[in-house]
Order: structure tokens, then C-alpha cells, then sequence
């Protein structure tokens, strides 16, 4: 298996010093963050050399306009080490808006640089896919939405502009299929591209980014308070993880301690969420086969789990439950007991539900080898979550990062290493059960106290990161505060963008039928891909 937590054994400051170019200036911050600096020509070089030396996988890339500040743009590529976060930063001159791609060394680089080519426009020069990610076919050359002198409230005329090139694959009995980007049912658009002969799918491009809301612009100008009903509308499915990271960045700027007992609710409602994620996740992947019986068992256990969120809470997504440094919603002795008898109640058939998916000989034979990512790709690509633990890598921002009061718990990290659909859904049974234990734990020795402190006024040009691991894996949000602490610039990086590129590689070598099923073992979302 490949693990990062061993780099934890040195110290990585001096070890930076020693590593990088002459030319780099290493620093820490004081927030978590030790900051790389670098000439955009030693780009490429360091980031290889820290990703590679430290066994850091890249987590997020951040592009801003500072040209009123600095008169640059700048980069930052942030890796995760040992508990730090290592950024690896750079300046680019307006007048030549270039810079060295890092994505033939560092493949997991790949949409993020593609991305902020769209919405920057910084070009990555030898990039091996220089076409628009997020932008879409009717969008202007020379329009960049996340550049401060783009503003949002007058309307981007639409132009008939170059279509989108596919890739295709030409010789006799290649037969194109393309699938959406509108579908059946109530899932969100996404474009999927199947050449195959047969029924073997032999390539398969997926073009997605079709509901971008513009999400990091909007929360451009605004306070920490209103910042947050930003982030949790990222996405509904993972709403309180998206709000817990934000906080957590805010709360880091603003250098407070959130009250114990407000991480320990904050642990159990992150445990709520991912169980009801995980539990329909079962269920859709059994929908993916057409096995009914699994399908109504995970649909009734997820409904009997977001009643509990609703009764806790006031909300079946845990929305407005989180605030900047704490919780909004306390809970009291007949909450906790509410909590604690249908938890127990759902884990007891829960058990028979997992038994049910694990025995069904047919179940099984759809998913046993079906949708494989080998370890070495889910590594190279940056895979997170299920995504990435199905596929040996062990890797959990709640164990690697911790955060809420997960370093008081007994945490099992479950990994496997077939890396198919049936991993993926071990890995979620685990999963669940590990969640059932973790929120017993919390239920047990909830803290007393206040749930809650306040914020006030940022420091100015001051960053941080927040980190949760969701239901789909890491959720990190970067976040760097304006003149007056209101937010500058705010960059969401969801598990799904790690992710989906995973998907298209997973389909090749299995039938067409089968990508309903792959497509679900993953369960990825659209909206924060898109934000």
C-alpha cells in the first residue's frame, strides 16, 4: 500500500531547506502552512521534488490575482505532509500570463491547471491537454470570471465558438456512444463518450463543469458570516463538511479555539453525514444491477437516518447546523438518547443489509472485477476517499489531519487493494460500521460547556486551510482574507475533482452495461465539482 504519514518523522521545515533550490525561500506561517517560494522557472522542479522526496500527495491548487498587491498572479500547488501542509508558491507577470505545467511530473495536476487557464487565464505551457475544462463552447476568448476586474452582475455575451474535440478512436468496428448531458431521472448534466467495439467500451471521455454557479467569486467581498452560507451550499449531499472546513480555515485566520464540546458534536453530525451518504451509496450501487431488494433496503435505512438529522437538527442535509467557531444546534439529554437508540437500531440492520449485499452471489459476480483502478494510477491521479482506500492507498484526513475531536477517538482507517466495485463497497460497509463506533464514542463523552465562541474581525492578507474527510473523501477549502478581513480570495476543492477523471478511468476493458454500476460505486457529485 502507499501511505504519506511516514514523511510525519521528520522535521519538515528543515528538511525543505535542505531539499529545494537555492533560489527557494522556505517559511512557515504560523497557521499550518509552510510556505515554498519560488522563481516560475523552478516551478516544475520543486514541486516534483517535494511531492517525490516527502511523499506528499498534491491536494490542492489555488491560482489568484494579486496584480493590485503585487502586481502578479500567483500560484500555489499545496501538498500534504506528515500533518503539515507544504505550498509551493509562485508569482506570474501579467504581461506574459504563462507558466511551466506541472502535470507531465505530477499527473494529479492535470485539472487544476486546466482550470485555472479557464478562469485565470494562465496558460500552462506543456500541458499534454491544453482544451477548456470548465468553460463551455459559447464562452468569449478573453473573459477570465476570476479575475478582480471581471465583474459578475453584468451578463458574459454567448458566442458561437469552437466545438469541443474529442477524442476519437478511428478503425473498423469502433462505434461512438454518447451518453447525456442530460439524463433520465434527477441527476444533475454530465457528458459521457464511449468508443467501443461491441459491448467492450475501449475508451471513455467524460465532459462535465455544465452548472458552474461561480460559487469562489461570489464569496469575493463578503464576511466570514456570510462566506459560510456559501460554503454550504457548495453541495447538498456533503453540506456540513463543506461548512466545517471553512470554518475550520476561518477559524484558523482568526487564531480562536472552538469549545470542546462544539468539535465533539461537530465529530458526530461529520459521522451522521457520512452514514447516510454511505448507506444510500449501498443502495445505489445494488440499483446499478437492478438488485430491487438492495436498492429499497438502503433507500429505507438513509431515510430512518436523515429523519434522525432532521430530529437533532432541524435539516436531513445538517444545513445551518455549523457556525464560525462552533455549532449552531446543541444537543440535550433527550436528543443525545434519540441519537443513541436509532443508531443502534439502524446498525443492527444495517449488519443484515451488508450481509444481504456480501452474500448475494449474483451482486457479487457484477462487481467482482468490474471498474478496476490500479493503486498506482488512483496514486499518480490523486484519488481521495473510498476512491483511493478501495485502491490500497491509505489515506483519511481524519486520522492525517485531524480535526473535530477525531484524535480522541479510536479511529480504523479500513483499506483494501482489489480496487473494483467491490472493494469500493467493502470499503463503504467498513466504513459505515467504523461511523456507527466513532459516533458512539462521541455520544459517550460528549463534553459539557458552550458550543459555541465568536469571531469577530480577520487579520488582513492572512490564509488558511480547512480540511474534512466527507463521505467522498477530502474536502479542503483555502481561504485568504482582504484588506479589511473580508474574504479576497476563496478556493473550494472538492473529493469529486479529485475523483471523476478516476471514473473515465476505471470504464475501459468493461462492458457499456457496466458503467451504471462503476459510475455509482464511485458517487460522485456534480455540483461541487462545479462550483
Amino acid at each position: 500500500m502507499i501511505t504519506t504519514v511516514e514523511a510525519g518523522r521528520i522535521d519538515p521545515i528543515a528538511h525543505l531547506q535542505n531539499i529545494v533550490d537555492a533560489a527557494a525561500r522556505v517559511e512557515a506561517d504560523g497557521r499550518g502552512q509552510i510556505h515554498v517560494s519560488v522563481p516560475v522557472e523552478r516551478l516544475v522542479e520543486t514541486c516534483a521534488t517535494v511531492h517525490g522526496l516527502l511523499a506528499a500527495p498534491l491536494t490542492t491548487m489555488v491560482g489568484v490575482d494579486d496584480r493590485a498587491r503585487t502586481g502578479l498572479f500567483q500560484l500555489a500547488y499545496v501538498f500534504s505532509t506528515g500533518g503539515h501542509w507544504v505550498s509551493v508558491e509562485t508569482g506570474i507577470d501579467p504581461a506574459r500570463p504563462r507558466f511551466p505545467s506541472v502535470t507531465p511530473c505530477l499527473p494529479a495536476a492535470h485539472w487544476y491547471e486546466r482550470e485555472v487557464q479557464d478562469l485565470l487565464g494562465l496558460i500552462p505551457e506543456g500541458h499534454p491537454d491544453p482544451r477548456r475544462l470548465v468553460l463551455h463552447d459559447d464562452w468569449p476568448e478573453g473573459i477570465y470570471p476570476l479575475r478582480k476586474d471581471f465583474d459578475p452582475t453584468i451578463p458574459v455575451p454567448r458566442v458561437d465558438g469552437p466545438k469541443h474535440r474529442f477524442h476519437h478512436l478511428h478503425g473498423e468496428g469502433f462505434v461512438e456512444i454518447p451518453v447525456g448531458p442530460i439524463h433520465a431521472g434527477v441527476i444533475e448534466p454530465g457528458h459521457f463518450r464511449f468508443a467501443a467495439i461491441g459491448e467492450v467500451v475501449l475508451h471513455l471521455e467524460t465532459r462535465l463543469f455544465y452548472t458552474h454557479r461561480g460559487i469562489e467569486k461570489l464569496a469575493e467581498g463578503k464576511s466570514h458570516d456570510q462566506g459560510l452560507q456559501i460554503a454550504e451550499r457548495v453541495c447538498g449531499a456533503c453540506a456540513f463538511s463543506h461548512a466545517v472546513s471553512y470554518c475550520q480555515a476561518i477559524e484558523t485566520i482568526a487564531a480562536v479555539a472552538v469549545p470542546p464540546r462544539a468539535l465533539a458534536l461537530r465529530t458526530l453530525f461529520l459521522e451522521l453525514e457520512r452514514l447516510y451518504n454511505h448507506v444510500g451509496d449501498l443502495g445505489n450501487i445494488c440499483a446499478g444491477v437492478g438488485f430491487a431488494v438492495g436498492t429499497s433496503q438502503g433507500s429505507r435505512l438513509k431515510e430512518e437516518l436523515q429523519r434522525l438529522n432532521e430530529r437533532l437538527t432541524g435539516h436531513r442535509f445538517l444545513r445551518g447546523v455549523c457556525r464560525v467557531g462552533g455549532v449552531r444546534r446543541d444537543l440535550d439529554t433527550a436528543g443525545a438518547r434519540d441519537a443513541s437508540e436509532t443508531l443502534r437500531r439502524v446498525e443492527a440492520e444495517f449488519r443484515r443489509f451488508a450481509e444481504l449485499i456480501l452474500s448475494t452471489d449474483a451482486l457479487l459476480d457484477r462487481m467482482t472485477g468490474t471498474g478496476i483502478v490500479p493503486t498506482r494510477a488512483a496514486h499518480d491521479l490523486g484519488a481521495v476517499g473510498v476512491a483511493a482506500r478501495a485502491s490500497g492507498i491509505d489515506r483519511d484526513a481524519r486520522r492525517d489531519h485531524p480535526h473535530a475531536c477525531y484524535d480522541q477517538l479510536d479511529l480504523h482507517v479500513p483499506v483494501r487493494t482489489e480496487g473494483d466495485v467491490r472493494a469500493r463497497a467493502r470499503v463503504r460497509v467498513d466504513e459505515a460500521h467504523v461511523s456507527f463506533s466513532l459516533a458512539r464514542q462521541v455520544l459517550a463523552g460528549l463534553p459539557s460547556g458552550t458550543s459555541s465562541v465568536s469571531v469577530q474581525t480577520l487579520p488582513p492578507y492572512a490564509t488558511a486551510l480547512g480540511v474534512t474527510e466527507s463521505p467522498r473523501g477530502e474536502n479542503v477549502h483555502w481561504v485568504r482574507t482582504g484588506p479589511e478581513g473580508k474574504i479576497d480570495r476563496y478556493r473550494v476543492r472538492s473529493a469529486s475533482f479529485c475523483n471523476w477523471p478516476i471514473v473515465a478511468l476505471a470504464v475501459p476493458g468493461n462492458m457499456v452495461p457496466d458503467f451504471p454500476l462503476i459510475n455509482k460505486s464511485f458517487e460522485l457529485c456534480y455540483a461541487c465539482l462545479d462550483r
